[in-house]
C-alpha cells in the first residue's frame, strides 16, 4: 500500500555529505517524507523552520538530518570537554529516547557523538559522558537543566537547536525551562534552530519568533496528517457497558497489538486488571512508571510479550511501536488534537488499523469537537448484545509491580497478614 506521507524527492537530490547518505541508505531511506521533502531544502540553505508535523509523518528525520549536514560542514576541531554543538530537546523521556535511537541509525556512517540524557535512570552515569566533547545532546527539559548548572557541559558553542513537540513543552509545563536554557545559547543568527510541533498555535509560533531567526514555517495540516487507511468507530455505551464492551470487541477482532488510551492512571489499572483477569494479556504504562520499566515494557510489547497495552497520554507522542492494529479511545481525550495523535499510534508507514473509540456518559461532549478538528464525522456503531462480554471474571486487585508477569494472570497479590480484615473499598 502507498505510503501516505512518502513524497518522490530522493534523499541522494540534496547536497548531503557521502556518509550521511551512506547511513540513510543503510537504515533503508531512499525517498523523504513530505516534512522532509518541505524543510530541507530550508534548512541546508541555513533558515530556520518551524514545522507543524504530527509523530510518524518523519519530522525526526527531518531535523537530524538537518542537523548532521550542518555540524559536517562547521567541524569545530579540538573542542574541549563538555563542549555541546547541538541541542535537541524533547517533552518526554520516551520521545528523547526515540530520536536518540533514530539518531545512532542515521548518523552511523558519520562519526559525531551523541549524547541522551533524562530523569529517572542513571544520573552519574549520564553524567560522565560529558568529560568529552559532545556533536549531539538529546534530552528533557529538566535533567538538561540540573547538568547544565552543575558546569557539567558549556552552550556556549552551540551551533544548532531542535525543540520538539513544543506544543508539549507547554502543556507538560516545561516551557519555563526551555526559555531558561534558550537564554544561554548564542544569538539566534549564530545557529540553525528548527521548531516542531503538532500544531503552530499562537503560543508556539510567539516561542518560535522569540528564539528563532525568522522561522519560516512548513506545514502540515492535520486533516492530511491523518491517513486514509484508519477505519474508525465511534461508540455510545453506559458508563457500566464500557469494560464489556471493551473486552468483547478485543475478542472478537483478536487484535495482533492493540494500545487503550485513557485519561486517567486509576481507570488504566482497573482495566489492566479486568484484561488480565479475563485472559487477556496486558500491561500499563503512565507517568509515574519508573523509566527501566517503562523501556523493558515497550520492549515487550514490541516483540509480542503481551497483546494490549493500557496507556494514558504519556504514550500518546513519540513513540514508534511497530504494527499496532488497533487503537481503542476508552476515553475520549480532553484536547481534540489528542485524538489524532492516539489513533495515529496505528496504521503507520502506510499499513491499515482500526480506531475504536467510546464516547461515554463522562467524554461524549468532546466528540464535537474531535470531528470540528478533523473535519469528518466519526461512523457510529450500535452497540449489540453480541458485542458485550457477558462472562466477565471481577478481578482480584492486582499488585502494580509485576515485571516479567504479562496477561492471563489473575492470581490474587500475596496476602499481607498484618493487614486489616474486612472490605476495603478500592478507592481508599
Amino acid at each position: 500500500m502507498e505510503n501516505f506521507y512518502l513524497s518522490q524527492t530522493r534523499f541522494d537530490s540534496f547536497p548531503l555529505d557521502e556518509r550521511l547518505l551512506a547511513s540513510l541508505r543503510d537504515a533503508g531511506f531512499e525517498y523523504c517524507s513530505r516534512i522532509q521533502a518541505d524543510s530541507l531544502p530550508l534548512t541546508l540553505a541555513g533558515q530556520d523552520v518551524a514545522g507543524q508535523a504530527q509523530t510518524g509523518t518523519g519530522k525526526t528525520g527531518a531535523f537530524l538530518v538537518a542537523v548532521f549536514q550542518h555540524l559536517l560542514n562547521n567541524p569545530q576541531p579540538n573542542a574541549e570537554a563538555g563542549t555541546v554543538r547541538c541541542m535537541i530537546l524533547a517533552p518526554t523521556r520516551e520521545l528523547a529516547i526515540q530520536i536518540a535511537r533514530d539518531a545512532e541509525s542515521l548518523g552511523q556512517h558519520i562519526g559525531l557523538r551523541t549524547v541522551l540524557v533524562y530523569g529517572g535512570a542513571g544520573y552519574d552515569k549520564q553524567r560522565r559522558q560529558f568529560e568529552e566533547p559532545v556533536d549531539v545532546l538529546i534530552g528533557t527539559p529538566g535533567r538538561v537543566i540540573d547538568y547544565w548548572k552543575q558546569h557539567v557541559f558549556t552552550l556556549k558553542h552551540v551551533q544548532a537547536l531542535v525543540m520538539d513537540e513544543a506544543d508539549r513543552m507547554f502543556d507538560m509545563g516545561f516551557i519555563q525551562d526551555v526559555r531558561y536554557l534558550m537564554r544561554k545559547l548564542p544569538p539566534p543568527d549564530k545557529r540553525l534552530n528548527m521548531l516542531f510541533s503538532a500544531t503552530l498555535s499562537h503560543r508556539v509560533l510567539e516561542l518560535a519568533y522569540e528564539h528563532m531567526n525568522n522561522p519560516q514555517k512548513v506545514q502540515i495540516e492535520a486533516e492530511s496528517v491523518r491517513a486514509d487507511n484508519i477505519v474508525e468507530h465511534v461508540y455510545f455505551p453506559a458508563n457500566e457497558e464500557k469494560i464489556p464492551l471493551l473486552i468483547g470487541l478485543i475478542r472478537q477482532l483478536t487484535p495482533f497489538r492493540a494500545i487503550v488510551f485513557v485519561n486517567t492512571k486509576h481507570i488504566a489499572e482497573k482495566i489492566d486488571d479486568y484484561l488480565r483477569g479475563n485472559g487477556i494479556s496486558s500491561d500499563l504504562i503512565s507517568g509515574d512508571v519508573r523509566q527501566n520499566k517503562r523501556e523493558r515494557l515497550l520492549k515487550d510489547f514490541e516483540a509480542g510479550q503481551f497483546q494490549v497495552l493500557i496507556a494514558t497520554d504519556v504514550a500518546a507522542r513519540g513513540l514508534h511501536i511497530p504494527d499496532v492494529s488497533h487503537v481503542f479511545n476508552f476515553d475520549l481525550p480532553q484536547m481534540a488534537e489528542d485524538y489524532v495523535h492516539r489513533i495515529g499510534r496505528t496504521a503507520r508507514a502506510g499499513a491499515s488499523g482500526e480506531a475504536h473509540s467510546f464516547a461515554c456518559e463522562d467524554t461524549a461532549f468532546y466528540l464535537p469537537e474531535i470531528e470540528e478538528y478533523t473535519g469528518k464525522s466519526i461512523p457510529v456503531t450500535k452497540i449489540t448484545n453480541a458485542l458485550l462480554a457477558t462472562d466477565l471474571v471481577r478481578p482480584h486487585r492486582q499488585q502494580r509491580e509485576r515485571a516479567g508477569q504479562h496477561g492471563g494472570d489473575s492470581r490474587p497479590p500475596r496476602r499481607n497478614n498484618n493487614a486489616p480484615r474486612g472490605n476495603r473499598s478500592s478507592g481508599r
